[in-house]
């Protein structure tokens, strides 16, 4: 039985539409895609042997993935209710908190500590990561991925809660504010990039902001969710030349 949500903070309301999370599946080929990606950036990190969190876990979907992937847990943080009581993951914990409470049975225990897709929509990015690498153990490593280009920038993005994209300088910079030593970095998604302009122009007159996130996010059914998969794949990473996304390994030293 999968074990229920432990209240450590009460829940707050974060920058991020929640029609997102009814889109969003292990399935989805960007989901699905981002894994491939941090599989192939972390190298030989020891996975099964590691003690791991993320945070901003959302819906669950690298819990999810990492539990079915390496049969291990993951402990998973973050202050959106709904998304939690949604959460796919079977085994792992999931933890209501807000990380700049800086819990003490927290403290420097996490081995490799995820954060995808969350500090794009925080205006004090730095505070959230110095926050979250409090968790972190000395050595430890932490996996963090955005999205990529301000040219991308769309209607999409401010309803997703999107307060910018990155370049490589922007995000390598920040990690190294923080005291972290990058070991890995890569953009990624070259392939989507010619669609994410295509949604920009599409949604560009847009209002609603859950039609936005399901017009922009959804998969066109389950063979074009598939064809998306395949174009996706055709790039090599590590690749320091462009992307959709951005996603950097990091040591906390």
């Amino acid at each position: 039985m999968r074990p229920d949500i432990n209240y450590l903070s009460k829940p707050e309301g974060v920058s991020m539409g929640d029609a997102w999370f009814s889109i969003a599946s292990p399935k989805h080929f960007w989901v699905r895609r981002r894994f491939q990606v941090l599989e192939k950036l972390a190298g030989d990190f020891p996975w099964r042997t590691s003690r791991l969190g993320e945070i901003g876990c959302g819906s669950g979907l690298v819990q999810r993935q990492v539990e079915d992937t390496y049969d291990t847990t993951i402990d998973g943080f973050d202050l959106n209710e709904y998304a939690l009581k949604e959460s796919v993951c079977q085994t792992s914990q999931r933890y209501c908190y807000n990380i700049h409470a800086r819990n003490e049975a927290f403290k420097a225990v996490y081995d490799g500590l995820i954060l995808f897709d969350v500090i794009e929509h925080l205006d004090d990015h730095k505070g959230f990561l110095e926050s979250a690498l409090f968790h972190v153990k000395p050595g430890g490593r932490v996996f963090i991925n955005v999205p990529a280009d301000a040219a991308l920038m769309s209607a999409y993005d401010k309803a997703a809660g999107h307060v910018r994209r990155y370049g490589a300088d922007d995000l390598l910079a920040l990690a190294k504010s923080c005291g972290l030593t990058v070991e890995n970095w890569t953009y990624w998604g070259r392939p989507l990039r010619p669609l994410l302009k295509v949604r920009r122009w599409k949604l560009r007159r847009a209002t609603d902001n859950d039609a936005i996130l399901r017009s922009g996010f959804k998969p066109p059914g389950a063979i074009g969710n598939a064809l998306l998969m395949l174009l996706s794949q055709f790039e090599k990473v590590p690749q320091h030349d462009s992307g959709s996304s951005l996603m950097l390994v990091a040591q906390r030293t």
